[in-house]
């Protein structure tokens, strides 16, 4: 069951995070998964050093950081993925 917790808010985390960027994020949904997880596991480990929380408890303070850290992750998945510009 856990699992699934896990998946279901990293959904939420990465749709909240991609409609928050401006712009286009060319990505489908299980990418937007991937996103939100990768953010959630960043948000989680900021947590607990800042309030030496366990990781892996689930709040809602711990769903924005994983929007927080869902942004992080799209905001250097678009300068990775930014085409070059071309110099003359």
């Amino acid at each position: 069951m856990g699992i699934i917790v896990w998946i279901i808010v990293g959904l939420v985390a990465g749709l909240i995070a991609r409609a928050i960027m401006p712009g286009r994020q060319p990505m489908g949904l299980v990418l937007t998964t991937v996103l939100g997880l990768v953010g959630s596991i960043i948000g989680g480990l900021v947590g607990a050093v800042v309030w030496g929380r366990n990781a892996g408890q689930f709040s809602p303070g711990g769903l924005v950081l994983s929007i927080v850290g869902a942004l992080l992750v799209l905001v250097l998945f678009s300068l990775v993925r930014r085409p070059a510009r071309a110099t003359p």
